[in-house]
């Protein structure tokens, strides 16, 4: 498995994350989010190699985050729930996504975090 960058091309904080690959070398495959969003299998995956709370997979500053009112509704929804939900509609899932080679997961971007899964 290579590299794996699941983005929204629009996203200011998705290109500055794809021009810092770049510049660092890092081969990967992209992915357009709202076009092909992950299913809930790949986001259960990708979040249990995580080991993050599953909220740290929500995208909390997006527009239909505070449609459905989810910070108030998270919390009695089961992981399942919350998986299903986040599969229904990309634009929920935390972006930039890194999935690296090895199979480490990292939501949204941090330089130094992502060094660090990159093994930078």
């Amino acid at each position: 498995m290579s590299t794996q960058f699941i983005e929204y091309p629009k996203c200011t904080t998705c290109k500055k994350a794809k021009k810092w690959l770049e510049e660092q070398g890092v081969a990967y495959s992209g992915r357009h989010i709202a076009q092909q969003a992950p299913t809930a299998e790949e986001l259960r995956t990708w979040w249990q190699a995580s080991g993050l709370p599953l909220k740290r997979f929500f995208n909390t500053c997006g527009v239909k985050y505070r449609e459905l009112n989810l910070a108030s509704k998270l919390g009695d929804m089961s992981d399942d729930e919350q998986l299903q939900l986040l599969a229904s509609d990309g634009m929920l899932v935390k972006r930039p996504l890194l999935v690296t080679a090895d199979g480490t997961v990292v939501p949204g971007f941090k330089e130094s975090v992502w060094s660090s899964a990159l093994g930078k």
